[in-house]
């Protein structure tokens, strides 16, 4: 089973979680609830701001690094992939400013204590584990 690098940048906000819903658009996971993310292609926290940047419209500036966590692997045996995730934490200062792209039709700010009631994308659970608390 190939692995596929990707990072995971999850934003807090008043102490919730944000969600995005994945369009119809993307390659994978369409309409599970996933944090920010993309494939690797460069180091991953450089990786993570030009992710925010693409998705959420968030620079640099617009958020605070909390945390890096030790990526993991996610078995998908039902698509037959395995994904080795970094994930990372950031703190939004200023929650207005976010635009989503294309990439996500919906957005919820979340107690961390409501993930088990979504259908996320493989792994989510754990990656949030890693940066949180």
């Amino acid at each position: 089973m190939p692995v596929s690098e990707v990072v995971t940048a999850f934003l807090i906000h008043d102490g919730r979680i944000l969600v995005l819903r994945r369009s119809d658009k993307v390659g994978t996971y369409r309409g599970c609830w996933a944090a920010v993310s993309g494939y690797l292609e460069q180091a991953p926290l450089d990786q993570a701001y030009a992710e925010l940047d693409e998705e959420t419209g968030l620079g640099r500036d617009d958020v605070e690094l909390l945390k890096e966590g030790d990526p993991l692997l996610i078995h998908d045996r039902e698509n037959d992939r395995t994904w080795q995730v970094h994930p990372f934490l950031f703190e939004v200062k200023d929650s207005s400013r976010i635009r989503l792209d294309w990439e996500h039709v919906e957005r919820r700010w979340i107690w961390p204590g409501e993930i088990d009631g979504l259908d996320t994308v493989p792994g989510f659970g754990d990656a949030l584990k890693r940066v949180y608390p």
